[in-house]
């Protein structure tokens, strides 16, 4: 378990950089909604799939995932941001299950 959490470590610094240093860059609406839409979620999907390849799917990745983002949700952004934690869970589930399918540990 304690190794299956360190290889989880960078993965959620990634995560916890996407999800709590770019709202930071957020300085009108039209960053904000490039951000949010597009960037962010790039990010999550590409860090879970960097995740799959290497390491085989896992389910805490997701949960990670979803975990990390809720506080963002009381610091930068209001009750209405609640659906993008069910966005970065499936889109982290979707990125880790397609990274399995190449992953080099089979």
């Amino acid at each position: 378990m304690k190794k299956r959490l360190l290889t989880l470590l960078p993965y959620a610094i990634v995560l916890a950089a996407d999800h709590y240093l770019l709202p930071c860059l957020m300085s009108d609406t039209g960053i904000a909604m490039v951000l949010m839409l597009c960037v962010m979620p790039s990010i999550t999907l590409i860090c879970s799939l960097v995740y799959g390849v290497r390491h085989g799917f896992d389910f805490l990745l997701p949960v990670t995932a979803m975990l990390l983002f809720i506080p963002t949700i009381f610091i930068y952004y209001n009750e209405t941001a609640w659906g993008y934690v069910i966005l970065y869970g499936i889109l982290s589930i979707a990125g880790n299950g397609i990274g399995r399918f190449f992953c080099k540990k089979r």
